[in-house]
C-alpha cells in the first residue's frame, strides 16, 4: 500500500510537471527530479520487501545485496543534494526575486541537478566497493529490511575501521555539508519574510518553503540518526525504524507535503486529471 502511494503519488507530480506548460519553472523542475528520485528509492527497497511477504523467502544473494546497496546509497546522497539545490532555489526566489530569472537559467539548473546524480553515483561506487572487499565471517542475517552499510559492516569478522571512517566523512561531505547549506539558505529567507510588510506577503512567501523544510527535517534528521551513532549504539528495532522512515515513508509523504499543498501544482493536477477522465470531471 506504501508502495502504491508512492509511486502514484510521485507519477502524479511527475507527469503533471512535466506536461502542463505553466509548470516548467526551476522550482518545478528540481521537484519532477525529486519525485523522480522517490520513486526510484522506492522500488529499490519496497520491492525486494514485497517480494519477501509474497514468496516469505527472506534471503538475498551477495550479488544482490551490494546491487541494492549501490543504488540505496546513491539515491540516498543525490537526495541530500537535491535538497540544498531546492533550499538555494528558494533562497534566490525570495531574497534575490529581481535577478532569480537570470540567476537559475536552464542551463545551471541542469548543471546543479547533474552534479547531485553524478556525485551520488560516485559515492555508491566508493561505498560497495570497500563493502565489497570485506569478508563476511559472522552470521550472515542482516539485522534490517534492506541491505545497507551500516547493517553489512557488523557482519565482517574483520576490523572495520577504515570503511566506518570513510562512511562518516563521506556523511559530512554529502549529509551535514548540505544540511549546513540548507540551514544558512533558510536564515536568509527568514530575515527577508520578515522584512515584507504586509501579512499576505509574508504568508504566500513562507507557504513556499514550508512544505521544503518538513521533508528536510524528516529526511535529515532520520539519516544522520541512522548513520552517525556509534556502533555500540545500534539497535535492530531503532535501526529498522529509522531506515523504513527516510527510505519508504518520506517518499511516500512527499508528494502531500512538498508538492501536493503548492496551489499551482494542484490546478495543474486537476487540468491533467480533466484531460485524461474529462467524464468524471
Amino acid at each position: 500500500m506504501i508502495y502504491l502511494t508512492a509511486l502514484l503519488g510521485n507519477g502524479l507530480i511527475l507527469a503533471t510537471a512535466s506536461l502542463n506548460s505553466g509548470l516548467h519553472s526551476p522550482m518545478y523542475y528540481f521537484i519532477r527530479h525529486l519525485s523522480f528520485l522517490d520513486i526510484c528509492y522506492t522500488s529499490v527497497t519496497l520491492l525486494h520487501m514485497l517480494k519477501y511477504l509474497v514468496t516469505e523467502i527472506k534471503t538475498i544473494s551477495i550479488q544482490g545485496c551490494l546491487v541494492q546497496l549501490y543504488f540505496l546509497v546513491a539515491f540516498l546522497g543525490i537526495e541530500c543534494l537535491l535538497l540544498a539545490v531546492m533550499a538555494y532555489d528558494r533562497y534566490v526566489a525570495i531574497c534575490h526575486p529581481l535577478t532569480y530569472v537570470l540567476f537559475m537559467n536552464r542551463k545551471l539548473c541542469t548543471g546543479l541537478v547533474a552534479t547531485s546524480w553524478v556525485c551520488g553515483f560516485l559515492n555508491a561506487m566508493l561505498h560497495t566497493a570497500m563493502t565489497a572487499q570485506v569478508p563476511f565471517c559472522a552470521s550472515h542475517e542482516i539485522e534490517n529490511v534492506f541491505c545497507d552499510v551500516p547493517q553489512l559492516l557488523k557482519l565482517s569478522c574483520q576490523d572495520t575501521f577504515l570503511n566506518q571512517i570513510t562512511l562518516f566523512v563521506v556523511t559530512l561531505l554529502l549529509g551535514v555539508s548540505p544540511f549546513l547549506c540548507i540551514m544558512a539558505f533558510y536564515s536568509h529567507i527568514v530575515r527577508a519574510i520578515l522584512r515584507i510588510r504586509t501579512t499576505q506577503g509574508r504568508h504566500k512567501a513562507f507557504s513556499t518553503c514550508s512544505s521544503h523544510l518538513i521533508v528536510v527535517t524528516i529526511f535529515y534528521s532520520t539519516c544522520m540518526f541512522n548513520y552517525n551513532r556509534p556502533s555500540s549504539c545500534h539497535s535492530v528495532k531503532i535501526d529498522t525504524l529509522a531506515s523504513v522512515l527516510y527510505n519508504v515513508v518520506t517518499p511516500a509523504l512527499n508528494p502531500i507535503i512538498f508538492s501536493l499543498r503548492n496551489k499551482e501544482m494542484k490546478e495543474g493536477l486537476k487540468h491533467i486529471l480533466k484531460l485524461q477522465m474529462p467524464f468524471f470531471l
